[in-house]
């Protein structure tokens, strides 16, 4: 088993070994190809570059030489022209140019855009250049102007055919080269002494490769301390590509392709730096192709192998685990359906328990107002007696009339009695059907009947007017009486036994398509509005009866009917609950 082990592992080691070494390979033919693509681009864009930058300086070239064939230039060379200044000087404007310079035979300058100056040209090599009939072409930073500036020295001719003089145009290399700073890639121009005269990266301006070359024949390019090192690289052959390391530079690549291309229209060196950073990424993205896809076929191979090996065994094992996962899964199943029955028992308890506990509360109302109630059952049949005597009486003495009227009262106080007992009866009842359409002004009345006594006792104005149109809601007519009655007796409750007046006011109304009820009172308020529908809480003292269950069983019967009750304190003093119900109409369209 060990050497087997061993085996495996030892081709495993081996695969490795050969992948890395052709993601090696792929990697550095990709780069080298990277490479190619980057010179070819690279080219391009320095050609470009050379090619904006040189169109730039033509223009001037040929300003020059435009300029020294004018008349005026010509009169000027020969000391009989009066308007050259303003000549040049309207030109340089027009064209951009720093300045324009009339310059005769002996280099003294007789005109100029700018003013003439007492520099002297003569021993210039642009314009000896200019002297012998051709263009001279030259760079410095002129101590004249304070900046980097190309010079075009065209030869003015005389009438006779000699050289008379020479006509020098001044270019701006700050505005030349504000077009394209910053731009990629990285961009400089470098002169024979090896130093970087004009760049997209100003940060590169003036640096030489070999800064003690600072002269040329007997005039200076450069101000004296104006020239840096020149940026520290490490150059390395790649298979004809010349690439840079380069150290402590922010804008320029660290590692770049180096190109140079030779201007001598312009007597300079154009030179691009190019990032190959996208080069390597795209050779390190094909290398870990590579290798993926080898590391992917080669763990196809593992596995198809390993799974040959392994299969008798776990075809065994999976048997085994089958069948104890079997055995536990119809051990797991028999109790889920134990724990599914007794669930449904508990359910069915607890809907039960509702229902007593619902029942219980209504039966504790009534008992509450037993003593209420004997009382207005008992003033009834106390009258019913005197008039039934005195209907006798009256029948007597032949007063049939005076005798019908005591029969009629009679009747209308058993009707008000059948109405108190059939109230109380309706509500004592265990109300088994569903929701249906009930009629809230009719339950609120129902309500204040019962409560009518006990209000009276108290001493308590209960201020109820029905609403012109009748609310028809989604209920059950007993729930929804106990809900109201609940309310109407912790408003009791609440103020019992204080000082000023004693109110309950209810009213109901039709507020966004759904019906609301509010209970006001003008007692002491909600210590906790947010725990009052908890079971179990109560504020009532010990001498008044309450377990704490009214509340939450009416937030319960509330909720059974698609509703919501809420309470809360008055601004003005006082509690105040909302019912809110859904009327019948909204219900019957929301089916």
């Amino acid at each position: 088993m060990l050497n087997a082990l061993q085996t495996r592992i030892l081709a495993v080691v081996a695969f490795l070994v050969a992948v890395a070494a052709l993601s090696s390979g792929v990697w550095w033919f990709g780069y080298q190809s990277a490479l190619d693509q980057l010179e070819q681009r690279g080219r391009s864009d320095l050609a470009l570059a050379s090619d904006r930058l040189t169109g730039e300086l033509s223009r001037y070239r040929e300003l020059a030489v435009l300029m020294a064939d004018h008349p005026v230039v010509a009169a000027a060379v020969d000391g009989r022209g009066a308007g050259a200044a303003d000549l040049l000087r309207e030109t340089a404007d027009k064209t951009g140019s720093l300045d324009i310079l009339v310059v005769s035979r002996n280099g003294a300058e007789v005109a100029s855009a700018s003013g003439t100056g007492d520099e002297a040209h003569g021993t210039t090599p642009y314009f000896a250049r200019a002297m012998d009939g051709a263009l001279g072409i030259y760079h410095l930073v002129h101590d004249r102007y304070g900046q980097r500036t190309f010079l075009f020295a065209a030869p003015v001719f005389s009438a006779e055919g000699p050289v008379a003089g020479a006509v020098i145009v001044v270019v701006n290399v700050d505005a030349v080269e504000a077009v394209w700073r910053g731009a990629r890639p990285t961009v400089f121009f470098t002169d024979d002494l090896g130093v970087t005269f004009i760049s997209n990266r100003s940060e590169l301006v003036f640096m030489a490769r070999d800064p003690r070359a600072a002269l040329r024949g007997d005039t200076a390019e450069y101000a004296q301390g104006v020239l840096r090192p020149f940026i520290t690289y490490e150059a390395r052959d790649q298979r004809g590509h010349s690439v840079w390391s380069v150290q402590g530079q922010r804008y320029v690549p660290q590692r770049a392709l180096h190109l140079s291309l030779p201007l001598p229209v312009i007597q300079m060196t154009g030179e691009a730096l190019l990032d190959v950073a996208p080069a390597r990424l795209l050779a390190r993205l094909q290398a870990g192709v590579a290798a993926a896809i080898c590391l992917a076929f080669g763990a196809m191979l593992f596995l198809a192998t390993e799974r040959r090996r392994t299969l008798a065994e776990a075809n065994a094992r999976l048997e085994t685990a089958v069948e104890v996962r079997t055995a536990e899964l119809s051990r797991t199943n028999a109790d889920l359906r134990h724990e599914v029955s007794e669930r449904i028992a508990t359910e069915a308890q607890l809907k039960k328990a509702q229902a007593d506990l619902v029942q219980a509360g209504k039966l504790s109302a009534l008992g509450q107002m037993s003593a209420g109630i004997s009382h207005e059952l008992n003033q009834p049949l106390m009258a019913i007696r005197s008039y039934a005597e005195n209907a006798e009486a009256f029948l007597e003495r032949g007063k049939a009339d005076v005798a019908g009227q005591n029969l009629g009262r009679i009747a209308d106080l058993a009707r008000r009695m059948g109405r108190i007992i059939r109230n109380l009866r309706a509500f004592a009842k265990q109300e088994s059907e569903g929701m249906t359409d009930v009629d809230l002004s009719g339950v609120i009345t129902a309500v204040l009947e019962i409560t009518q006594t006990r209000a009276k006792t108290s001493g308590v104005d209960i201020l109820w007017t029905p609403p012109a149109t009748p609310l028809i809601v989604r209920g059950g007519e007993v729930r929804l009486q106990q809900v109201v009655l609940n309310l109407v007796s912790n408003a009791m409750d609440a103020m019992e036994g204080q000082d000023g007046p004693q109110r309950i006011e209810l009213e109901a109304a039709m507020v966004d398509g759904r019906v609301e009820l509010y209970v006001r009172d003008t007692g002491p308020g909600l210590d906790e509005p947010d725990r009052i529908f908890d079971p179990f809480y109560s504020t009532k003292q010990v001498s008044q009866d309450g377990m704490g269950l009214g509340l939450s069983i009416s937030y319960g019967l509330v909720q059974s009917f698609g509703g919501m009750i809420r309470g809360r304190n008055d601004p003005a003093g006082g509690a105040v609950f909302t019912v809110t119900l859904d009327a019948a109409d909204r219900a019957e369209a929301a089916a």
